[in-house]
């Protein structure tokens, strides 16, 4: 009988050994990762210095940084709602209409009726809410596309501005309701050249900032993620620690830091959170990204669309606040042009049209993008007609340079 004759078995040998990567290949990966959300801060900075250099220094004095905060507040707040509709594959035309509906309502509520103002402010922002949830209503469970429900909410909410108002403004409104949007936080401890708060305020956000990068960097490591190098992520650690440092005294040097900025600071820590690490934030990225295999995988998608129009209305409806705390006044004009800041805003900030990418801090950018170039045009004199020519050029170099990444990836 024949015997079957086996090939001896060789021990093991030395493991080999791992692969070294150059830290320019780490480094050109990691921007790669994160294109649009780099490139839109190099632009930002850019622009900053810019406009810094033509307005011979102007730009940054602390009355034009806290002007550009309290002129942009309801942008970037529409602009935050607006990034998850479009994330989750969906446009809203409407959030224009809807924040001078609102306006106009809590101008009725305090100045005719007398209403107290936290109370108004409790009730518009109800409204926004109802009003969210008639469009996602339509969109999410009877599947109108959202195009045509928020165009059509546009015109709704636009006659209704005009019913409430009559066509005509209806102002003042009490001196707490103004500080929404022209308020800064109060004077605290012992009188010095700046503002104490906004100083302790600022620190806060720079141990906060700097734990985050820290805790990030550590929970990569044990994931076993690549890493940047430690001579380029303590540059970046120094980069974060000079702006905000900067920024802080800036403000602390005139009234301190805007009550508006306080706002956008908790929307944007709250949905920035709410994005990265919820389940209904992962959910809207894959209904965004792919629906059907969401849906497949047990996403219900139409709860979740249906929430993301609810949010844009209470956004909406607090940008309208924002804006009519700013005028002193609910005015028939308010809102118009805000839908497309606020769609502009998101697609500069990394948005994509086909829904599934984008971050809140990238909406935050991209409604800075335009800010600052609005407020540096108009310091140096460059007619209205021209600003709507360059912020069309922005707006159209920012969506070529996404689609031309992803043919780039695809190919």
């Amino acid at each position: 009988m024949a015997q079957t004759q086996t090939t001896p078995k060789t021990p093991p040998g030395p493991a080999a050994p791992a692969r070294t990567r150059s830290t320019g290949t780490v480094l050109a990966e990691a921007l790669r990762g994160n294109v649009r959300q780099y490139g839109m801060l190099v632009a930002l900075a850019l622009i900053v210095v810019l406009f810094q250099i033509w307005t011979d220094g102007t730009l940054l004095k602390p009355l034009n940084i806290t002007n550009l905060i309290q002129q942009n507040g309801y942008i970037l707040i529409l602009a935050i709602g607006m990034m998850i509709v479009i994330i989750a594959g969906h446009i809203d035309l409407s959030v224009g209409s809807l924040a001078a509906f609102v306006g106009a309502a809590a101008a009725v509520m305090m100045v005719k009726h007398d209403l107290p103002w936290p109370l108004a402010l409790a009730f518009a922002l109800l409204i926004g809410a109802v009003a969210g949830a008639w469009q996602g209503f339509w969109i999410a469970y009877i599947g109108i596309p959202s195009f045509i429900v928020t165009l059509a909410g546009m015109l709704l909410f636009r006659g209704g501005t005009q019913i409430l108002l009559q066509g005509q403004s209806i102002a003042p409104f009490p001196k707490g309701f103004q500080k929404i949007s022209s308020g800064f936080l109060p004077e605290v401890g012992p009188h010095t050249n700046y503002h104490n708060l906004t100083l302790l305020l600022g620190l806060g956000v720079l141990a906060v900032a700097v734990l985050q990068e820290v805790r990030g960097r550590r929970q990569a490591a044990s994931y076993g993620l690549e890493l940047l190098p430690v001579g380029f992520f303590l540059a970046k650690l120094a980069a974060i620690t000079a702006a905000v440092l900067v920024f802080t005294l800036l403000l602390a040097s005139y009234h301190g830091a805007p009550i508006v900025l306080l706002i956008l600071g908790a929307l944007l820590v709250g949905f920035g959170y709410l994005m990265r690490n919820s389940i209904i934030g992962r959910h809207t990225y894959a209904i965004g990204g792919n629906e059907p295999a969401a849906k497949l995988s047990g996403v219900k998608s139409k709860r979740v669309v249906f929430l993301a129009f609810v949010n844009m209305g209470v956004l909406a409806a607090l940008a309208g606040l924002v804006f009519a705390a700013r005028l002193n006044a609910g005015t028939p004009q308010a809102g118009i042009n805000f839908e497309l800041e606020a769609i502009a805003a998101a697609f500069i900030g990394g948005a994509s049209a086909s829904g599934g990418v984008g971050t809140v801090l990238g909406a935050i950018i991209g409604g800075l993008v335009l800010g600052v170039l609005n407020n540096g045009m108009s310091l140096v004199g460059v007619g209205t007609d021209y600003q709507q020519v360059i912020k069309g050029l922005v707006l159209l170099a920012a969506v070529g340079f996404d689609v031309y990444n992803k043919r780039k990836v695809g190919s």
